[in-house]
């Protein structure tokens, strides 16, 4: 049997921080001049001392608990040689695992669609280097040119066994692993090169061979079944397939060979003098485990054992920043249960349509809205009370605003929907009028217009 192995080294930038990870530059370098977002510890000048960005610690422990792996509680940065325009220091800062260093967590898993669970080596921390620009394309450029805004930001490296071994299973990976930032509030898919795979593949036990940067999971899809295919010819006409570092050249679809793989010993690793041991403390992993409320499925568990709907809990669940919000209303199930039902519907919404990137810290006015949310007769009212919350107004819910006539309501929607009714036996005019009355008025007194439709329908 020819086996495929396929492991991915996912570099993600973390791209909610405000500066870069050793340095006061800011974070946000896109659509800057080149070479302006730069100071003397990002372009390594001699005498400069980095400090580590807390932010960026506590951003790497998230993803770290979010793909189950279990942190350590002193890791360590090294120093990782090479030689590259791009690296102004000829080092890069990271973390290693041999020679007595630790990266900051290690064994998680990301389970596929087909069960089968592909392992997380490590996830470490490290700087992002420059960017190089090929004048014409990578290979046929006269000149290149370096930009150095890039230079240390703030990279989180999720290093996977080779456990995939098709096309579809890596792509499968890297777009749950985006999903997983996303609902860490990391909305990579939003910036430009913010999240770039290493691909790693080996044909029938040859030697592995692996393409640099590589954006986007269907460029990795791409790139796998060209590096198969490749590797398989070779394979059956009796050549070796060679230990080497390719690119992927999008114009043309195929991988081009850029140097031959350096072993370890080649980066001559060694720990970065200038930084101590990064110590963490169990008190300090467990906050972080706390303010997030455990892995995904731990905050579906603890939703729906409180009595939210589980279609509700899975996407409140799957949004950290909105489940923040749920997590602060206190103990009233009641309460929290339409304010759960607020959060995914019209918050969620609103949020997706306003382009909003950070939520009050002040949830008064959300409570107000869950509180009286049955005292709302116009759905289209909610949305507005949402909207005013989001931009810092003062939400206030009038008794005025009074409480729908369930029975006249229904009429009204029987009688607006005479035609579409005609024809329909009892079931689907359930669902008809019910769809429309909810569209309306919301959830909220969903098993009110059930109870009146049966009746004003002779059902019951």
């Amino acid at each position: 049997m020819n086996e495929v192995m396929i492991g991915l080294e996912v570099h993600v930038q973390l791209v909610n921080l405000r500066t870069k990870l050793f340095c006061s530059c800011p974070s946000d370098y896109r659509g800057k001049p080149p070479n302006t977002n730069i100071c003397p510890i990002c372009t390594g000048m001699p005498g400069t001392l980095p400090s580590l960005n807390k932010r960026a610690v506590e951003e790497a422990l998230k993803i770290a608990i979010s793909l189950g792996a279990a942190p350590y509680e002193k890791s360590y940065f090294f120093r990782k040689s090479y030689f590259y325009p791009d690296l102004p220091k000829n080092f890069q800062i990271t973390q290693y695992d041999k020679a007595g260093g630790y990266p900051i967590a290690h064994d998680g898993t990301l389970e596929l669609s087909n069960g089968k669970r592909v392992r997380i080596e490590r996830i470490h921390m490290e700087e992002d280097p420059g960017r190089i620009f090929y004048e014409g394309g990578r290979s046929g450029a006269r000149y290149a040119l370096v930009d150095y805004n890039r230079s240390g930001i703030a990279l989180v490296e999720i290093v996977s066994s080779p456990d995939m071994s098709s096309a579809d299973e890596a792509r499968e990976f890297l777009d749950k692993l985006i999903q997983i930032l996303n609902d860490l509030g990391m909305k990579v898919q939003d910036f430009e090169g913010s999240i770039r795979c290493d691909v790693n593949v080996s044909y029938s036990g040859g030697e592995r061979v692996e393409v640099k940067n590589v954006s986007g999971s269907s460029q990795v899809e791409k790139v796998v079944l060209f590096e198969v295919l490749r590797q398989r010819t070779l394979f059956e006409r009796g050549a070796k397939v060679v230990r080497e570092t390719r690119a992927w050249d999008e114009k043309r679809r195929i991988t081009i060979s850029s140097r031959s793989k350096e072993v370890e010993a080649e980066y001559r690793y060694m720990p970065e003098p200038d930084l101590p041991a990064l110590s963490l403390g169990k008190d300090a992993i467990g906050l972080i485990r706390e303010k997030m409320g455990g892995t995904y499925g731990e905050r579906i568990n603890e939703l729906t054992a409180s009595g939210i709907n589980p279609e509700i809990a899975k996407r409140l669940a799957r949004d950290i920043t909105l489940y923040s919000v749920y997590r602060k209303a206190g103990s009233d199930e009641q309460l929290k249960s339409k304010l759960a039902s607020l959060l995914v519907n019209e918050v969620a919404y609103a949020i997706k349509n306003r382009g909003v990137k950070k939520l009050p810290e002040d949830i008064g006015g959300l409570i107000e809205i869950a509180k009286k949310y049955d005292l709302i007769s116009d759905h289209r009212h909610v949305v507005e009370l949402v909207k005013l919350w989001l931009a810092g107004g003062h939400v206030e819910v009038n008794e005025g605003q009074s409480k729908i006539n369930i029975e006249s309501v229904v009429k009204s929607a029987i009688k607006d929907n005479m035609k579409k009714l005609q024809g329909l036996d009892d079931k689907r005019k359930m669902e008809v009028l019910m769809g429309q009355l909810v569209k309306k008025y919301g959830n909220a007194n969903k098993k009110q217009f059930a109870a009146a439709l049966l009746k004003e329908l002779k059902l019951g």
